[in-house]
């Protein structure tokens, strides 16, 4: 299978074949290695087989096994949600260097998907409390059931909205975080197809120029940030100024960017003044 995922041009065949010849005979990485030389039952063959098909057909290997690692923590995945990226995880460390040294802060995630990164935060610190937005009820049962699978389902409380639609008025939080849908409308069809025909389409399309999830943010985050609140976004390619203005036209200040270890603007911190 690994030779067949390198001729397709799968640049992780060997991590991908291993991870589904694990799911196909049910059994973890030591114990595949120590049963190589065993002949597989033709039920095994027959199940590793499907999964390679998927594979082939372009199906990433994280929505076939129906979950992905985020901040050392499994997080279950559906049809509603993205595939927790590695450079997400910079929204956590950053969030954690922001209020980590604050008592009983209060966070808000919007378009939290799988609830990876108010969970990842959580898991961090014992007295933190979230609330979590998404506009998908579907998301949300994932991202309930990720809460419960690590422990912090008491300090999180789950939301079904729009943006800023389901938080009260009075709320405040000391950190609002989001990756919010970048991907311009007329481009979607161009992305790669493990994206374009597996990734809900709720959660990549940002509208005509990409931008309308972070007007939509940008316009009311100041309303419900706290005294020494901060903003963290991720961003897609290119976007760095554009969001930069946004972010400063409705009243946000020390707007700075942030690079990913490839080098590429990735994340926005905006502080409320």
């Amino acid at each position: 299978m690994r030779d067949l995922f390198r001729r397709a041009g799968i640049g992780t065949a060997e991590l991908e074949a291993r991870l589904l010849a694990e799911a196909a005979f049910r059994v973890d990485r030591l114990e595949l290695v120590n049963r190589e030389r065993e002949l597989a039952r033709p039920e095994q063959l027959k199940a590793l087989e499907a999964l390679a098909e998927r594979r082939l057909r372009g199906e990433p290997v994280e929505r076939i096994l129906g979950e992905k690692d985020f901040w050392g923590l499994s997080f279950r995945l559906n049809e509603a949600t993205l595939v927790p990226r590695p450079e997400t995880e910079m929204l956590v460390e950053r969030g954690l260097e922001e209020i980590g040294g604050l008592d009983a802060p209060r966070i808000l995630d919007l378009g939290t998907g799988t609830g990876c990164i108010p969970i990842a935060l959580l898991s961090e610190f014992s007295d933190m409390r979230a609330v979590a937005v998404d506009l998908s009820e579907e998301a949300l049962v994932a991202a309930r059931d990720n809460a419960r699978r690590h422990g912090v389902d008491r300090r999180i409380e789950f939301r079904r909205g729009s943006w800023f639609d389901p938080v009260a008025s009075g709320e405040r939080f000391e950190l609002i975080t989001s990756n919010p849908p970048y991907v311009e409308s007329g481009t979607i069809a161009t992305l790669m197809r493990e994206v374009r025909d597996h990734d809900p389409l709720l959660a990549l399309d940002g509208g005509p120029d990409g931008l309308a999830a972070y007007r939509a943010i940008a316009a009311e985050a100041p309303l419900f940030l706290g005294p020494e609140g901060v903003l963290l976004l991720e961003i897609g390619a290119g976007q760095a100024q554009a969001v930069s203005d946004i972010l400063v036209g409705a009243g946000l200040f020390d707007v700075t960017v942030e690079r990913d270890l490839a080098g590429h603007e990735r994340m926005l911190v905006a502080r409320r003044g």
